[in-house]
């Protein structure tokens, strides 16, 4: 591979097979499916710049498993598969050949885990795991919360806090997830390779060709499998029922968390109303609204998700939550930002028992009242 790797840098080879690529992946935003509004397809085509950045990220410059680091797989402007937009995302590469070790401060976030998974969207459309650890069961030192994990396939007689590692194991995933970001410190972290050479070699043509390739096949897998997971909520728009959670648990779910996964379609004078009888008890819960590619909505700049910290409750102790695009006055509205059709998730973290959550669509007046 070495040779040809080499000419096909040299000669320009490598960059046209993946420009080459990444047209391929266009396909997914133009399927019959797809709304085909102004607004969905230019969130489509950014959609694909956004997947190609974290490909990028992902497969060629936090790629090297014997110099790993953390990076963002999902963040503010690069979104996948409902991405939570009360979590902070983190991911490094791993070898299961070699130990690793983990270091950090609890810091104050609501709810941390760690695991480590095998696969990807860019090879299988997978990402199973292969070990967890919960914060709840962290040994931790100091005020600020110290602790260690070493990361292997058999636990160290001396490890206080173990992470398993198995024989296709590739990568760690890091959530954290905030109740309120302005008041909340996130933990801190790195992680290195036990016995580390001193420093990486340089960039090689065939680290170069592997890495542009994976991007691009990560950029149409990505693509590919959420726009499946779309299509499926079509028969059953504007409810929200439970999802298959061993399919949520294939593509990397986080097992303490029961995902409810749907579409939402509205007209102009429309609105969706949601609603918990009895919010259980959870460690969290939140309720986001995505568009038809599975991202978030921009949480920067509008109310598109509530949870257990900012939702209001009802007076007997369930939940009420409106979609809509114009604001009806109610406590727990959230904002379509121009779309008329998407997708929304509902999660559970931790929760003694599921409350399944019930939908109906109304009708808004001239002043926002209910019809």
């Amino acid at each position: 591979m070495g040779s040809d790797a080499t000419q096909a840098v040299i000669s320009g080879q490598a960059w046209d097979e993946f420009c080459d690529a990444l047209k391929r992946a266009g396909q997914q935003v133009l399927r019959a499916e797809t709304p085909a509004t102004e607004l969905d397809r230019a969130e489509g085509w950014r959609y694909l710049t956004r997947l190609l950045r974290i490909g990028l990220e992902m497969h060629l410059e936090f790629a090297d498993p014997d110099f790993p680091g953390f990076f963002a797989p999902s963040h503010e402007t690069g979104k996948i598969g409902a991405d939570n937009p009360d979590n902070l995302y983190m991911m490094a590469r791993i070898n299961s050949a070699h130990g690793y070790r983990i270091r950090g401060t609890r810091g104050s976030v609501s709810y941390l885990s760690i695991g480590t998974q095998k696969g990807g969207y860019e090879t299988d459309g997978k990402m199973e795991q292969t070990g967890f650890i919960d914060v709840a069961d962290l040994q931790l030192d100091g005020a600020d919360g110290r602790f260690e994990i070493v990361l292997s396939d058999v636990r160290p007689a001396d490890a206080r806090n173990w992470l398993r590692i198995e024989a296709a194991s590739n990568a760690v995933i890091v959530r954290q997830t905030f109740m309120d970001r302005s008041q909340e410190r996130p933990a801190q972290l790195t992680i290195e390779r036990l016995h580390k050479d001193a420093a990486p070699a340089p960039l090689s043509a065939a680290r170069l060709t592997q890495g542009l390739g994976n991007a691009t096949r990560f950029v149409e897998g990505t693509a590919q499998l959420f726009a499946n997971w779309a299509q499926s909520y079509l028969p059953h728009i504007n409810q929200l029922p439970l999802a298959d959670q061993a399919l949520c648990q294939r593509v990397g779910g986080d097992p303490n968390i029961l995902y409810y996964h749907s579409a939402w379609q509205l007209a102009p004078d429309e609105a969706l109303v949601i609603h918990v009888a009895r919010v259980p008890d959870c460690r969290f819960w939140n309720l986001q609204i995505n568009n038809w590619w599975m991202e978030s909505l921009d949480y920067r700049h509008q109310r598109i998700h509530l949870n257990k910290h900012s939702a209001q409750l009802d007076a007997d102790g369930g939940v009420t939550m409106v979609l809509s695009h114009r604001d009806p006055g109610h406590a727990n509205w959230l904002h379509t930002t121009g779309h008329d059709i998407g997708t929304m998730c509902l999660r559970w973290v931790g929760a003694t028992e599921p409350v399944h959550p019930t939908t109906r669509v109304v009708r808004l007046g001239a002043q926002g009242e209910w019809l």
